[in-house]
């Protein structure tokens, strides 16, 4: 296995532990975290069949002021401040699929969540401060099947449909829950084109989310779509620095009494920010490979607003 193969499946498989929201987009964050999808090599599944390890982890603080009513938990809230860790481990299984263009990968990932809400809670004529803290196993997530393809040595493609189960546990009168109580569907096309001639690569990872209802608060989240872009550069030595740019828009209103009452609860975000990669061989076959980003909300409605975006990743390839 050549360094530059175990790089791009490295890289391919921190793209599969794309991080969630620790509430529903009732709780105006949703699955997707903006500017944490997209990974170096994004769009590249590897030729081998190899077996790959990743470990990641994401802490968001934020919030949307007291003058927006937030729905959490199936009330009405005066603004929402919400601190998020998350610590996702994956494994992705890249088959034995022989030369060609296509090439084929499964992954399963196992969340670990703890997240603290802070919410003006209405009732009656009046409001009252609430706060809850949640730590446990995540709603999990796996992908059955990426499809990658390779239009060249430099330029490839990789689809895939992702799928969050509602395993965690969920309470329905808790202001922070580690499950959003629903299942997610998720299809999603990544993208790659490296320029070998200048150290530079550009990577985009777009997708829809398609949510069931919550049954608990009779919510339905309305589609959402999502693109995060990359430009990396890359050194002789290992390292890479690159600048994210990344949007979440909802395609429609949410739907429900409370949604009703929030005239659809419409929300959309934009974030960009640095980050920097390290990629460093292990022995004579293994390759470990570590990034780090911060990417703060820039511009943002009815979704909450962090300026202390980060996510951490390590794979390795054995």
């Amino acid at each position: 296995m050549s360094t530059k193969t175990a790089r791009r499946l490295v890289s391919a498989l921190a793209l599969l532990c794309a991080p969630a929201g620790a509430y529903a987009t009732e709780g105006a964050l949703g699955r997707p975290v903006t500017g944490t999808s997209v990974m170096p090599h994004a769009g590249v599944v590897a030729p081998e069949p190899i077996l790959a390890v990743n470990i990641g982890e994401l802490y968001l603080d934020g919030s949307i002021s007291g003058s927006r009513t937030v729905p959490v938990a199936g009330k009405a809230s005066l603004g929402i401040d919400g601190k998020v860790a998350f610590t996702l481990a994956t494994v992705m299984k890249v088959w034995d699929t022989g030369p060609g263009a296509w090439n084929f990968a499964s992954s399963f990932t196992l969340p670990y969540v703890w997240t603290r809400v802070t919410a003006n809670v209405s009732a009656g004529a009046f409001s009252r401060s609430s706060q809850d803290t949640a730590s446990n196993l995540f709603d999990i997530y796996f992908t059955p099947a990426i499809a990658g393809y390779h239009f060249s040595k430099t330029e490839h493609v990789a689809l895939s449909l992702n799928i969050w189960a509602p395993t965690g546990k969920y309470d329905p009168n808790a202001l922070a829950n580690p499950s959003l109580n629903n299942w997610t569907f998720v299809p999603q096309v990544a993208y790659t084109k490296m320029f070998p001639e200048y150290g530079l690569e550009f990577d985009a990872v777009a997708g829809l989310q398609f949510y069931t209802r919550n049954s608990a608060t009779d919510y339905q989240n309305a589609p959402l779509f999502t693109l995060d872009t990359m430009l990396l550069k890359r050194f002789a030595n290992g390292a890479g620095v690159g600048l994210i740019a990344g949007t979440t828009q909802q395609l429609g209103d949410d739907s429900g009494p409370l949604a009703d009452r929030l005239n659809g609860f419409r929300g959309h975000d934009w974030a960009v920010g640095p980050i920097v990669t390290y990629d460093t061989k292990i022995g004579a076959k293994s390759l470990l490979s570590l990034s780090l980003r911060w990417v703060p909300t820039v511009a943002g409605k009815n979704r909450l607003k962090s300026t202390s975006t980060v996510m951490g990743t390590a794979a390795i390839v054995f």
